[in-house]
C-alpha cells in the first residue's frame, strides 16, 4: 500500500493595474471575465463570474472617480472562493449610504457588501487602501 500525500493546491492569482480612466472598469470587467472562465484554470460557475464582475466593476468604478488614482486589481481563485481586491491611493474608506430613489449613484459598496460572504477595507502602505469582497460559490 503507498501513502499518498496531501499537497495543498495554490490558488490561481492574477493582477491588473488600470489607469484613472472611464474605460477602466469596462477593462476590468473584460479581464475578470476572461480570466475566471479561461485563464484561472479552477472550475468557476456562471454565477460567480456575474458576481465577480459586477463587484469588479462597482469597486473599480469607485477607486478610479472617488480614489482618484489608478487601480491595482487583484483577483484570486481557489477553494470554491473567488476573491476581488482593489488597491487605490486614497486612504478614504467608502461609504455604505442609503440612496434615495431619485440619486442616480450611492448603491454600488451596499451591493458589493449583499453579494460578497466577507467584505473588508484595509489600509495600505503610503496611505492607500485595498477594498476586498470574497464571493462564495453560487
Amino acid at each position: 500500500m503507498r501513502a499518498q500525500r496531501h499537497v495543498p493546491r495554490r490558488a490561481a492569482r492574477a493582477t491588473y493595474t488600470l489607469p484613472q480612466a472611464e474605460t477602466s472598469a469596462r477593462w476590468a470587467r473584460h479581464l475578470t471575465t476572461a480570466f475566471l472562465t479561461s485563464g484561472c484554470g479552477e472550475e468557476v460557475s456562471g454565477g460567480q463570474v456575474e458576481d465577480a464582475t459586477l463587484v469588479v466593476s462597482e469597486l473599480v468604478t469607485n477607486a478610479t472617480r472617488h480614489g482618484r488614482s489608478a487601480c491595482r486589481l487583484r483577483l484570486r481563485v481557489g477553494t470554491g472562493l473567488v476573491t476581488v481586491e482593489v488597491e487605490d491611493s486614497s486612504p478614504i474608506p467608502p461609504r455604505l449610504c442609503s440612496a434615495q430613489e431619485t440619486d442616480e449613484g450611492g448603491r454600488g459598496i451596499a451591493m458589493v457588501r449583499e453579494l460578497a460572504q466577507h467584505f473588508a477595507v484595509r489600509g495600505g502602505p503610503g496611505g492607500g487602501k485595498t477594498v476586498q469582497a470574497v464571493l462564495a460559490a453560487s
